[in-house]
């Protein structure tokens, strides 16, 4: 029965070649171990957030590879082990068996484990679209951070596809300003970074400027300094009349140093700016 439904489901996303197919997989993993931690009362004090929750609930072109979540109020004493112990015996019943790596992070926020499965294949056989080595391992990381910066707002979601679960994500305003904080802190480029920021600028998402503001002042470049963040946009009309198509926008950020500046404008390439 499980090797039907599994079947069923990736037929339904149309891998157009193996690479796909893994992709896929992956993300059908990802579903199993969100069941698990929704059933084991992980969402009663943590939030998913991330890439692979905009996939999930919103279905974005973009196949994701972690599980991120955070933490509704800090806690230092955070550990994994309840929730690895509840993913092991809730995907066993299923067939499908994960071992789990920790990975130990003295003095660090982010607490991380990756469990990983050879189950698809053996002893789970699958009638694939594409070949597939019969002992090929899917990993899958999920990372928590146990001191999120204040000011994310949260919803409640639900996963169908293995029975309804309930899933407590961050809200598309909290998930557009921890982009946003990724976008002017990362010191390198990040494909996925400006996808996610076009994909909230395509929907006229408006940043959560508290927690943006928040994080800054946590961890970056502007760690502990004094600063504001603003928020400038053009509309195609005047408001109140609600603008069908923005012109641009743009985020201004006012530190001791300076002035950063990150704008999109009309559909153009993307600029970040740094101002004397």
């Amino acid at each position: 029965m499980m090797n039907d439904v599994l079947e069923n489901r990736i037929r339904q996303y149309q891998p157009a070649n193996a690479l796909e197919q893994e992709h896929v997989l992956q993300e059908i993993m990802h579903q199993y171990i969100q069941m698990s931690l929704s059933r084991s009362g992980l969402f009663k004090h943590a939030l998913f957030h991330g890439g692979t929750c905009l996939r999930i609930f919103f279905r974005t072109a973009r196949f994701s590879e972690d599980l991120d979540i955070l933490l509704r109020s800090p806690d230092s004493t955070f550990t994994w082990a309840v929730y690895v112990e509840h993913i092991r015996r809730d995907c066993e019943a299923e067939g499908i068996r994960f071992e789990t790596v920790d990975k130990p992070a003295a003095g660090h926020a982010v607490r991380k484990i990756i469990p990983k499965t050879d189950s698809i294949g053996t002893p789970v056989l699958l009638d694939l679209p594409y070949g597939r080595h019969g002992r090929a391992k899917l990993r899958i990381k999920l990372e928590v951070d146990t001191n999120p910066p204040a000011g994310s707002a949260f919803e409640t979601r639900f996963l169908t596809f293995l029975g309804p679960a309930a899933v407590t994500t961050r809200d598309l305003p909290s998930g557009f300003a921890t982009k946003a904080h990724a976008l002017l802190c990362r010191g390198y480029a990040k494909g996925r970074d400006w996808y996610g920021f076009l994909w909230y600028v395509d929907r006229r998402v408006i940043p959560r400027f508290g927690l943006l503001q928040n994080a800054l002042h946590q961890a970056g470049p502007w760690a502990g300094q004094s600063l504001r963040v603003q928020f400038q946009a053009r509309f195609a009309q005047p408001l109140p009349q609600i603008p069908q198509e923005p012109l641009g926008l743009s985020f201004v950020l006012e530190t001791q140093h300076g002035v950063v500046r990150m704008a999109h404008h009309d559909h153009d390439d993307l600029e970040e700016q740094v101002l004397a």
